[in-house]
């Protein structure tokens, strides 16, 4: 006899109430995705080490003209509320205060993975294609790649492109912005 299990899914709304009532704190490093608590892997030195080095390479070449968000949540739509590594959003003067930035705010999201790759490349990034973020970026530490994904549809993203060692990278949203894989990868 077989069994199904079934699943409880929850909204964007439930699990912010889960947050604030105490039920998930700040310790616990989970994100809702498609409507389930995922638990987030936890956090490598390689791993750490290059979101810090983007946090100041994108604060450097981007000064004021983006609010950079590190591993905050994004509301992508009422069953999924992802932590990005970064996200480059519009400027607001409340700093998002009142709510968590939603797609049309995003300029560029990226994913650093080592240990997760996988799960980025066939989860999140999906979901962010069918969000329509316009652009995310995975840094593959491993192979020390970064794949850029552009042109979103429902069904996914329609260009892909990797970029290796000294070749030059620009966002699509603020494209007089350069950035070699190298600097990413801190060669």
């Amino acid at each position: 006899m077989t069994v199904q299990l079934l699943r409880r899914k929850f909204t964007v709304e439930q699990y912010q109430k889960m947050i604030e009532s105490g039920i998930l704190t700040q310790d616990d490093r989970v994100e809702l995705i498609r409507g389930e608590i995922i638990d987030m892997s936890p956090i490598g030195t390689k791993h750490a080490a290059c979101v810090k080095r983007l946090n100041k390479l994108l604060s450097q070449k981007l000064r004021d003209r983006v609010l950079i968000a590190i591993q905050d949540p994004v509301k992508l739509n009422d069953n999924s509320q992802p932590q990005p590594d970064v996200a480059l959003l519009k400027p607001r003067d409340d700093f998002y205060a009142t709510v968590h930035p939603q797609p049309q705010d995003i300029f560029l999201l990226i994913e650093v993975a080592d240990s997760t790759i996988e799960y980025d490349r066939e989860e999140k990034i999906p979901l962010y294609a069918q969000a329509n973020i316009i652009e995310v970026w995975l840094v593959d530490i491993n192979e020390e790649i970064v794949e850029v994904y552009q042109q979103p549809t429902a069904a996914g993203y329609q260009l892909m492109q990797k970029f290796a060692s000294s070749q030059t990278l620009s966002i699509k949203a603020l494209s007089d912005v350069n950035i070699t894989v190298n600097e990413i990868l801190g060669r």
